[in-house]
């Protein structure tokens, strides 16, 4: 096992990209071009991160990583609050590094809970190709999936490591019915799909949205974050036409974050 920190350098580098807003609905707010630096300090216990972006930097040192901050041993992470609590602003960065690329999502709620902003951010390594999938579409998923999922803990305790199967399919009247086996559960739910916007809405208390995306990504989003309701932020990325990753950040009913997990699965040809 590599240490959070050693996860942590797997993301050294300049990353060149955008910091694109949309509203919960799926509208294109704003888009701006950003460049991210991530540099061993003279080869110290040390990291710099410098962020460019609208003619401003951000610059943030590193000599330990933690808090509400963990790393997968590819170097994909997630960063948010660890504690949802009453009458204040709420939010969560789910963050996949493939080969020479990132790709970052940031779900920001208000103060009453209400899902208020997506910030999706598409990076490349400077020097590389920046090749982008097309903006994610419901065929895109449909079939049956097939996974292998780590879910690492805030507490460092060990990974837990688990197959998964994942089913999407639409039935007569065009509601999208969806299936997710894991460790010897199976849940299943259905969804009205109306345009970029999936939403899961059998219990009104508890409607969960996904919003497709550009670059083949989806987020997945409680309408409003509850106080006494478990919930979990998630996050997917088409990679290839057959390859997905998902990511979910998961809060109990005390809105304690509890647990990172990451899903690498393969479409059933």
């Amino acid at each position: 096992m590599k240490s959070q920190w050693e996860c942590f350098l797997q993301n050294l580098g300049v990353w060149e990209g955008s910091f694109t807003n949309f509203s919960p609905q799926g509208t294109l707010l704003n888009d701006t071009p950003s460049r991210l630096s991530l540099e061993h300090l003279n080869n110290s216990q040390k990291v710099r991160l410098t962020l460019s972006r609208s003619g401003q930097d951000i610059i943030r040192d590193f000599n330990t990583v933690g808090g509400g901050l963990l790393f997968f041993e590819n170097g994909s992470f997630s960063e948010g609050l660890i504690q949802l609590g009453p009458f204040s602003e709420f939010g969560g960065e789910l963050a996949f590094v493939h080969e020479n690329r990132r790709l970052r999502l940031v779900q920001l709620f208000d103060t009453t809970g209400q899902l208020k902003e997506l910030i999706l951010i598409r990076e490349h390594l400077a020097g590389t190709p920046a090749d982008e999938r097309p903006t994610l579409q419901i065929n895109d998923l449909l079939g049956e999936w097939q996974g292998q999922a780590v879910t690492i803990y805030p507490d460092l305790r060990s990974p837990d490591t688990y197959s998964t199967i994942f089913k999407l399919q639409l039935d007569d009247a065009g509601r999208l019915i969806q299936s997710t086996s894991f460790s010897d559960r199976t849940i299943t739910s259905t969804a009205t799909i109306k345009g970029p916007i999936v939403l899961f809405d059998q219990d009104p208390q508890k409607q969960v949205q996904v919003l497709f995306l550009p670059d083949g990504a989806s987020a997945t989003s409680p309408v409003k974050v509850q106080l006494r309701q478990p919930f979990f932020l998630e996050v997917g990325w088409l990679i290839q036409p057959n390859l997905r990753q998902r990511m979910i950040r998961s809060y109990n009913e005390k809105g304690e974050w509890v647990s990172l997990t990451l899903v690498t699965e393969e479409r059933k040809l």
